[in-house]
């Protein structure tokens, strides 16, 4: 017969019965950074497949305030089952100092969203928000390379977003944020690498766009303003939202309401879960 105990494991955290592996002395431990931290998915979709993999691990969230990141960090980074982090808003930036390396990624995005412990005991920091966009739109039949594109949002998660969209060979990419400094900086810094194919200003410019993507936190909560005006867009343009909760933001329904054709954050996530395995070596750790 099972046991209460046994019941609790099968179905705490996950929906359906899916079994969840018991933490015990010898469990590795991995954490997303965030604040808010409610919203994210992750959790939901790594430990299932830890799971699956047999694994003796789990990843938790922690709720961590700006001010407070870099004692956050430090402290998690001196536990010593602790294997990596993940980071979420508003941290992507800031959290790049934490690292003892950084990827290619990172360094044109100037933000990340991974970091590993190595062999070493030093931490590398790797960025995958805009390569599980362009996975995404690509798995959803969107391909980015010619078009153009608008992105609202400067920030850790859109420089990776605009890094990985100019990558993809899109043909223009119009960027939008209000804080001058940190556009000047994301669009210079991309311009060396892409001269003549972006632009930046702080109000959108999404008229006349293949794509038009939020990659700010407006839209988290159900009084923000829209990232930008949805009546602008041209027929037939792509509307993607980089946030995961919730899953029909206030920017989706506008768009899908007039017609376009919309892209949930959760896309930009469920495409990086491979990318995640590889980065901490989970099939080599059960190969």
């Amino acid at each position: 017969m099972t046991s209460q105990a046994d019941a609790m494991r099968e179905t705490r955290g996950f929906r359906g019965t899916r079994a969840v592996p018991e933490i015990g002395g010898s469990t590795r431990v991995y954490a997303v950074l965030g604040y808010p931290v409610a919203q994210v998915k992750a959790p939901g979709l790594l430990n299932p497949v830890f799971a699956e993999l047999g694994l003796d691990a789990v990843l938790v969230p922690v709720l961590a305030e700006p001010r407070h990141l870099a004692e956050v960090v430090r402290g998690l980074q001196r536990i010593g089952n602790l294997d990596g982090l993940l980071v979420t808003i508003p941290h992507k930036i800031d959290v790049c100092r934490h690292a003892d390396r950084v990827s290619r990624a990172v360094t044109l995005a100037g933000s990340a969203n991974a970091l590993r412990r190595e062999p070493d005991g030093s931490w590398f920091a790797e960025n995958f928000d805009g390569a599980g966009l362009v996975r995404g739109l690509e798995s959803a039949g969107f391909e980015p390379a010619g078009r153009r594109v608008a992105l609202v949002g400067a920030g850790g998660a859109g420089g990776a977003v605009a890094a990985a969209l100019l990558g993809a060979d899109i043909a223009h990419l119009a960027v939008c944020d209000r804080d001058e400094d940190r556009l000047d900086t994301l669009v210079s810094r991309l311009e060396q690498h892409h001269p003549g194919r972006i632009s930046g200003s702080t109000t959108p410019q999404v008229r006349d766009v293949d794509l038009a993507v939020n990659a700010t936190p407006l839209g988290l909560r159900p009084d923000d303003p829209l990232p930008f005006a949805v009546e602008q867009l041209a027929p037939g343009t792509v509307v993607a939202d980089i946030i995961m909760q919730p899953k029909d933001t206030a920017l989706l329904q506008a768009a899908a309401a007039l017609g376009h054709r919309i892209h949930h954050g959760s896309h930009m996530l469920t495409h990086q879960i491979d990318l995640y395995r590889e980065f901490f070596g989970l099939d080599r750790i059960t190969g």
